[in-house]
């Protein structure tokens, strides 16, 4: 295993951590009696296999149902002083209720402390507020820190780059868990914000929110050739310093082994990765047009700006992904979460796109002419079943 400073921390992180939201009995809190046996062993086996690799940061939450519970069986068997825990609890308006639920979380993992507590879902303005605002979510954190029940403060995120960067200009957190890989790069100020203020950086789900990767469409992995489309976008994401850790959210012990083909390529990364990036943008550019792969975005707004908050800018990333690379089980799988998401996955489909005046909101962009026919055909190619996040399963 390779291991780099994780900022201010000091901690030094595994460049991989093993996520602790795919191995779980169920999404719910339940009596440990419930819990089937095997489901237990195979988490079990599943954490041994991390450990065994060096992956000794073990990253879960209050939200992720019965995970704290069951890692509870597990991570006490374990020397303390050698692993990294990371729970994360959801800052709200009440501090004494933030408080209450971490001590929950702490007593289902039977243990004394966390390394590393993160305020779950900084997404908007009102998740912010509860976090920073006087006597809110971070001074109590802080107090549990004073009372060693935690050793550093941190943030989770699925919020647009302008909230991250807010946050992180705060100087209140240790590190962030945010999204950025290969396919989805518009948080990289957001990177630069943390490496600025010397905190560690944790990449969210690199193998599922970017891009389901583990059933990746054959056109990507021939794109991606030789190596498979997960280890590219490790190699992507870790060839970067200012990344430190990238989350496996392993559902089994054998769930490590493809991502572990990383590690020996890391120092020749400047040179595997230049011939693939070539090929997956000239893939877009033949396939979407020059002019369209490299300005699409320019002077797009936000759902919040749109007329029944549409959430163009991300129904056009995945109308681009499934025409460039086959990503459409990918973009289903994404697009059918809009409006179904809260502030997790913000904004609306575009059903209803030609009951909408989109001219003041589109007036800026190059594409304004045909952005309104694409989001068309994006809803025809994309709309299936209504989906919901995991922990609504």
């Amino acid at each position: 295993m390779l291991y780099r400073r994780f900022g201010r921390t000091e901690l030094q992180m595994p460049v991989f951590s093993c996520g602790g939201m795919r191995y779980q009995f169920k999404w719910q809190d339940v009596s440990p009696d419930e819990i089937l046996q095997d489901n237990q062993e195979n988490l079990e086996a599943t954490i041994r296999r991390a450990i065994e690799l060096g992956i000794n940061h073990i990253e879960t939450a209050r939200g992720y149902g019965t995970s704290e519970m069951q890692l509870g069986q597990i991570l006490p068997k374990f020397p303390r002083e050698k692993l990294i825990v990371q729970t994360k609890v959801s800052p709200v308006a009440d501090p004494q209720e933030f408080r209450e639920t971490f001590e929950r979380s702490l007593n289902y993992l039977q243990l004394d402390y966390v390394d590393l507590l993160g305020l779950h879902g900084v997404n908007h303005d009102e998740s912010l507020d509860y976090s920073i605002r006087p006597g809110g979510c971070v001074e109590v954190a802080q107090q549990l820190q004073a009372e060693g029940k935690v050793r550093f403060i941190g943030f989770s995120t699925h919020g647009s780059t302008d909230t991250i960067v807010q946050a992180i200009n705060t100087n209140l957190f240790d590190y962030v868990n945010l999204h950025w890989y290969y396919i989805n790069q518009w948080n990289w100020p957001a990177i630069t914000a943390a490496t600025q203020h010397d905190m560690g950086v944790f990449i969210i789900s690199p193998s599922n929110k970017g891009g389901m990767l583990y059933e990746a469409p054959e056109k990507l992995v021939n794109l991606c050739a030789p190596l498979s489309p997960m280890v590219f976008n490790n190699l992507f994401c870790l060839s970067h310093p200012q990344v430190h850790t990238l989350s496996i959210g392993a559902a089994n012990p054998q769930d490590f082994d493809e991502h572990i083909k990383t590690l020996d390529l890391l120092d020749r990364a400047d040179e595997i990765l230049p011939p693939i990036l070539a090929r997956l943008e000239q893939e877009a550019i033949a396939t979407l047009g020059e002019d369209w792969a490299k300005t699409w975005r320019v002077n797009l707004p936000s759902w919040e700006q749109t007329p029944g908050e549409v959430n163009i800018p991300v129904i056009l990333w995945l109308w681009n992904l499934a025409i460039a690379y086959d990503m459409i089980d990918y973009a289903k799988m994404r697009y059918n979460l809009l409006g179904n998401a809260s502030h997790w996955f913000p904004g609306n489909k575009s059903d209803r796109i030609w009951e909408l005046d989109l001219s003041t909101c589109l007036a800026a962009s190059p594409h304004a002419n045909k952005i309104p026919q694409i989001l068309t055909q994006a809803h025809q190619l994309l709309l299936g079943e209504e989906v919901k996040r995991l922990s609504q399963s």
